[in-house]
């Protein structure tokens, strides 16, 4: 993948819907020190490099009734190709697991997991986790409470 050549302004524009994603493309532009139609130009050019992949709300977990957030440190048993890709692949069914990466180390992968309560989540370890033919270890870490959250990327 290759990265994309971006100026002052894209970088401005990037910022300010970091921060805002719902702001109206005349609000962005004041913000940036350009004129509307250029401005909406420069973020389709971003959405279409890829630069830009969404606009998302963030939700407070907890109002919804998901009180627990859980990082499980997987070790696989083999580290073939095949097996890394099946067990990518596997991360995508799992409502619980909202993000996932292949990490390096002592582990092979490292999962992000938001679950309704303790019980839930013992059931995702036990049944889907540690049931899984390839999975070695499975090493959980219960959060106590988030105290930073931020964009993705400092710009």
């Amino acid at each position: 993948m290759t990265s994309v050549e971006l100026d002052a302004i894209d970088l401005k524009i990037l910022r300010e819907l970091q921060r805002d994603g719902r702001m109206t493309n005349v609000e962005l532009a004041e913000r940036v020190g350009i004129s509307a139609p250029p401005c909406l130009r420069r973020v389709r050019k971003l959405e279409e490099a890829g630069v830009i992949e969404g606009y998302h709300a963030m939700l407070n977990a907890p109002k919804l009734g998901f009180d627990l957030v859980a990082f499980c440190m997987i070790g696989l048993k083999r580290q073939a190709d095949s097996n890394l890709k099946a067990f990518a692949a596997a991360t995508a069914g799992w409502s619980l697991v909202r993000q996932a990466w292949m990490v390096s180390g002592e582990s092979d992968f490292l999962l992000h997991c938001v679950a309704k309560n303790l019980t839930e989540f013992q059931d995702f370890v036990i049944e889907v986790l540690t049931a899984d033919e390839n999975v070695d270890t499975v090493r959980t870490m219960l959060t106590i409470r988030q105290v930073k959250r931020v964009g993705l990327v400092e710009i």
